[in-house]
């Protein structure tokens, strides 16, 4: 057989007489993952992931729904495993006690800031969502 009677297929060399098989489907021999198995993973995957919340307000991107979240407080960082907390529980979370006697906010990309309720739930998909910061209420505040 000449050298132009072969025809490459993914890297193995056959006979232009063997290439009537027919055309491979998209599935790994022994591996069945189909599109919606791998786009699962995905979605899996980024469900585990860390989500650091600061680093998506600066590249102004949604943060995706995930299991784990860094979050910030003041300076401090804290790694949170739900995806939605109170103004409380961010405060307790801080080691404010008790909560009542701080003032929560929430800084947006941009400079934007938002007081924050003790019952009110923080969604930590919210776009923009830079960091929180406290503040100690005077006696005659809040």
């Amino acid at each position: 057989m000449e050298d132009s009677d072969k025809v490459s297929q993914n890297g193995n060399t056959t006979s232009k007489e063997d290439s009537h098989m027919e055309p491979h489907d998209n599935k790994h021999e022994g591996n069945s993952h189909t599109k919606e198995d791998i786009l699962e993973e995905a979605i899996e995957y980024l469900e585990d992931a860390l989500i650091e919340l600061e680093e998506y307000a600066k590249l102004d991107k949604v943060p995706p729904k995930s299991k784990r979240y860094l979050i910030r407080i003041d300076k401090a960082k804290y790694e949170v495993n739900v995806h939605e907390m109170t103004g409380r529980q961010l405060l307790d979370l801080a080691g404010k006690k008790p909560p009542e006697n701080f003032l929560l906010t929430q800084k947006f990309r941009g400079g934007a800031t938002k007081k924050i309720e003790l019952n009110e739930y923080v969604d930590f998909t919210t776009p923009g969502i830079e960091r929180f910061m406290t503040l100690p209420l005077d006696q005659t505040e809040g």
